[in-house]
């Protein structure tokens, strides 16, 4: 586009500070005409460019002619840079580094140290990015995706309108619309494989308000009361925070919180072995006893 070749050129002149046009057309991939025209709309917008002949000579911002390009303040740039960052841990193409160049003028606030780091990667770095990059482009393109999708019930093989790629609660997930269910869902990347974007385009729909609030649309079907070893506290407050738990009388953890999946509930649970007793409800102390019987039959 034109507008981003403008904004290249004055970029390069605030960085180079002077360029010649055959620099300027190779760099850009346009022809001496089209830099030269360039560079009269350059001038038209305000911007004093000056050009000598010669030895020496070339393209140049005129002297004591001061471009404010300090849009972002210093701690904006860092918050900038290290979302870009954070992106960059999930994506093939670094958008911190193209960002950055353009805003590595002498005169630029440049965020000059990383003091936060943001990995949003998995173990399966290298497929995540591929899967998102191909939802991105679905998206993009409003075409339907198709995967192969594996969760506690089983596998099978869906047909989706992808709308967001989403990082909730530690993961990754795709949020869209089921064609088979005629509902919205959440799908965890890491549980879906054979990716494909389909040649069939979809309209968008509109996305209810009571669903697009994601913390909202997952209740709290399972409230569970349950006491805990103190040894297990730093664990509860990594997860739920300081406030999730009193203390008895016998230096135990009483916790009490909901949960909305139930598979996900069990298995936490069982995470902590020995070191924690479900007291209601029955029905899960119940299915925690009967799993325990299981694993002492196999070990006998």
């Amino acid at each position: 586009m034109k507008i981003d070749r403008l904004i290249g050129i004055i970029t390069v002149l605030q960085q180079k500070k002077k360029v010649t046009a055959p620099y300027l057309a190779k760099k850009f991939e346009v022809s001496r005409r089209t830099i030269n025209r360039d560079i009269e709309d350059i001038c038209r917008a305000g911007i004093p460019i000056v050009t000598t002949q010669g030895k020496g000579g070339g393209i140049s911002i005129m002297e004591g002619f001061n471009l404010d390009t300090k849009i972002f303040t210093s701690e904006e740039l860092q918050a900038i840079f290290t979302g870009l960052k954070s992106i960059d841990s999930i994506s093939s193409t670094s958008y911190a580094d193209k960002l950055k160049s353009k805003f590595s003028g002498k005169d630029s606030v440049i965020p000059v140290s990383d003091n936060i780091i943001i990995d949003l990667s998995t173990y399966y770095k290298d497929s995540l990015a591929k899967k998102i990059e191909l939802l991105k482009k679905a998206i993009n393109q409003k075409r339907l995706v198709s995967f192969r999708y594996y969760y506690s019930k089983g596998e099978a093989d869906k047909l989706i309108e992808p709308y967001l790629n989403m990082f909730k609660w530690s993961s990754w997930y795709l949020f869209g619309y089921c064609t088979e269910r005629h509902d919205f869902r959440l799908y965890k990347l890491n549980r879906l494989w054979n990716l494909h974007i389909t040649e069939t385009e979809y309209v968008f729909r509109k996305i209810p308000e009571h669903i697009s609030d994601f913390d909202g649309h997952f209740p709290d079907y399972y409230v569970i009361t349950a006491v805990f070893d103190s040894s297990e506290k730093y664990r509860l407050i990594e997860e739920y925070g300081v406030g999730c738990y009193t203390e008895t009388e016998e230096g135990q953890l009483l916790f009490k919180r909901g949960f909305t999946n139930r598979d996900v509930l069990i298995s936490w649970l069982l995470s902590f072995g020995d070191k924690v007793e479900v007291l209601e409800p029955a029905e899960v102390r119940e299915e925690i006893k009967k799993i325990a019987e299981n694993i002492i039959r196999k070990y006998k």
